[in-house]
């Protein structure tokens, strides 16, 4: 904590008041127990004025095999949501998922009398179900099912490339910076390319800046120039 808190107190200096700060982390085991750090830094944010609005939970899907002889393999990650007031931009459909096959015909299937409202829909929310019933999209949950980064990209911890695009597309927009403070191997660089986002990232380890760099190149030599116009109109509606 000693060593973030200076740099999440500068994070909420630059960040726009309706903007939000996305953390990945996940507490390392310390001598057999989950150390408390990602609780203590949570609560000492708090204190330096920032809002816990939400935990979304990252499974990785291809989580690294192997067996300990008191737990499992960890196949999630903590990615902590914090902004600086209630009221902030979120663009719930730009991260809507296709609506699953047979998903309609669970919808509509009659409701068993002398169940609660809870029970009777298929939703368990108490609300009437059906409505749902013939769409092709719907609302996503706070779990983000995605696959570890699996190229060689000369970093230890690499996330993958769609994990900062799908928080960019539920809280940006055209025209918005995204800064990066940890740039590692430039994924969130080549995410924001890719979003038609513009980026700024911190990285003190030379190795990384290197990689960071030759990949942005990379990447936007072979990026397309095909407008994103129509997307972030249909997400500003």
């Amino acid at each position: 904590m000693d060593w973030f808190l200076p740099i999440s107190r500068e994070l909420y200096r630059v960040l726009r008041p309706d903007g939000s700060f996305v953390l990945n982390i996940k507490e390392r085991v310390v001598n057999g127990e989950r150390a408390t750090y990602v609780i203590e830094l949570i609560l000492e944010m708090r204190k330096q004025g920032w809002i816990w609005t939400e935990e979304y939970l990252w499974h990785k899907k291809n989580c690294y095999p192997g067996k300990w002889p008191n737990r499992f393999r960890d196949a999630w990650e903590r990615c902590l949501h914090f902004t600086k007031q209630k009221d902030f931009r979120m663009f719930q459909n730009g991260v809507m998922v296709s609506v699953g096959r047979g998903r309609d015909e669970r919808l509509v299937r009659p409701t068993i009398a002398g169940m609660n409202n809870a029970a009777k829909n298929m939703s368990g929310t108490g609300e009437d179900a059906s409505e749902l019933a013939g769409r092709n999209m719907a609302y996503t949950t706070n779990v983000i099912h995605m696959a570890t980064e699996c190229s060689n990209v000369n970093h230890s911890a690499a996330f993958p490339t769609a994990l900062p695009a799908w928080f960019m597309k539920l809280f940006g927009t055209k025209g918005d910076i995204v800064l990066d403070p940890f740039m590692g191997s430039g994924s969130t660089a080549i995410a924001a390319i890719e979003l038609g986002l513009h980026y700024v990232g911190v990285e003190v380890e030379p190795q990384y800046c290197k990689a960071a760099l030759s990949r942005i190149k990379a990447h936007k030599t072979k990026t397309s120039k095909v407008s994103l116009e129509n997307y972030f109109a249909s997400i500003d509606t």
